[in-house]
């Protein structure tokens, strides 16, 4: 059904069970979904020591790997280590992380993944400051002509969706919105169309 929608990329949320209290799927299930996707993979590490594992998220076909910056010590070797493995890179920040403190990487990055929520559970109610937040990232990626993408991801919805798309949002993630309505493919759709 997703080789089919106007999905851009597929959304994989990888879940260790320390860095956040849920366990979602390894290696074997990303591996077997890469066999069948058809849309690159946007991959999503709530994982402590990100780092450890960039090589296998490479071998597994990623092409977006996004790890948490609160997870990661050294953050701008672990973006270098993820381009280096011909991937594209991205940083997430949880909805207490100010932006601010992407200062000194932003010009590194491909992609920041804001959470509008709180990493670890599906269906989740939308953060408000979360608007607040991505308009000043916004303004950061403006005032420096950078061409870094930003991504949403937690409470998404066509009401939320419009509005971050209003204040910059380049990407939206959208999971129990698409999968628990009665139209998946038209959901998709009508999310594409913001």
């Amino acid at each position: 059904m997703l080789n089919k929608s106007d999905a851009d990329w597929l959304h994989m949320d990888i879940m260790d069970g320390a860095f956040v209290p849920n366990i979602s799927f390894g290696f074997p299930v990303l591996n077997a979904v890469k066999e069948i996707a058809k849309k690159p993979l946007d991959v999503h590490l709530m994982i402590v020591e990100p780092q450890k594992f960039i090589k296998e998220f490479a071998a597994a076909g990623t092409y977006m790997l996004t790890v948490h910056y609160e997870a990661c010590t050294h953050v701008h070797r672990t973006i270098a280590a993820i381009k280096d493995e011909g991937m594209k890179a991205g940083i997430v920040l949880n909805p207490h992380t100010p932006v601010h403190l992407l200062e000194d990487i932003l010009q590194d990055l491909d992609m920041v993944l804001l959470m509008s929520v709180n990493p670890g559970f599906g269906g989740q109610s939308f953060i408000e400051q979360s608007l607040t937040k991505l308009t000043k990232l916004k303004g950061m990626i403006t005032e420096r002509g950078l061409n870094t993408l930003i991504e949403i991801d937690g409470g998404v919805n066509l009401e939320t969706g419009k509005r971050l798309i209003d204040a910059g949002a380049d990407v939206l993630v959208a999971g129990n919105f698409v999968f628990n309505s009665t139209d998946p493919l038209q959901t998709i759709k009508d999310l594409k169309a913001l």
